[in-house]
């Protein structure tokens, strides 16, 4: 089973391929874990990475092409892999293309989680990291407002940055302009299911697997 899963901010992304890496024994793979695995191995590449982040700039898109065609190779990913935070533009999208040409993958299936803006604002706005432990909550659904429930801290509840209301729109902004561009490439090859993030994680899982297991004709042997 291979992968590639977009989504918007808040949508539940995470926690999606967290479940179907489990229940389908793949690895979650994104751009992030890809550079920070290669640096810590020292790899050609990794060595090449980290060179250019010690000098404060930007990894190029060539060098992270390549560093996913690696992880694609490796003995981890032989049984399918999910793909999360790339391509973000059509260039990488036809360069990812490139790659899947060049070592005969031809079964990926492009997931795209959807959600109802405003209430997607909602939900992040609403949630709250934990000063001392780091745990991030929905606000809403904490018993004691003023204690975090896995350390025990508190008044240790702030919003971060990154969940203010002005940060969350721009963020779906740049998420709608730069990858309405890539959905319409892919879903000219007809690699895209859209499944509504509404729902409870369980029934967001639920159609995914009713979904993957229409496209490919294989019921998923895993209960859901």
């Amino acid at each position: 089973m291979r992968i590639i899963l977009f989504g918007s901010p808040g949508v539940g992304k995470g926690t999606q391929a967290k479940i179907l890496s489990a229940k389908f024994n793949i690895p979650h793979i994104s751009t992030g874990d890809i550079l920070r695995q290669s640096v810590k191995d020292q790899t050609p590449l990794g060595i090449q990475a980290q060179n250019i982040l010690n000098k404060g700039e930007l990894v190029s898109d060539n060098i992270m092409i390549e560093l996913i065609k690696d992880t694609f190779q490796n003995a981890k990913c032989k049984n399918g892999f999910i793909l999360d935070g790339f391509p973000r533009s059509l260039a990488q999208a036809f360069a990812l293309d490139k790659i899947l040409l060049e070592l005969n993958i031809n079964d990926v299936i492009l997931l795209t989680i959807t959600a109802d803006e405003e209430e997607l604002v909602k939900r992040l706005t609403n949630r709250r990291a934990c000063r001392n432990c780091g745990n991030i909550f929905n606000y809403n659904e904490i018993k004691d407002n003023n204690e975090c429930p896995v350390c025990k801290a508190k008044n240790s509840f702030y919003l971060r940055d990154d969940d203010s209301e002005k940060v969350i729109r721009h963020r779906m902004d740049v998420f709608k302009t730069t990858t309405r561009p890539v959905l319409d490439h892919y879903e000219e090859k007809n690699m895209v299911i859209y499944i509504n993030g509404s729902s409870s994680v369980e029934e967001v899982t639920k159609n995914i697997i009713s979904a993957i297991e229409a496209r490919t004709g294989k019921k998923d042997s895993i209960s859901v």
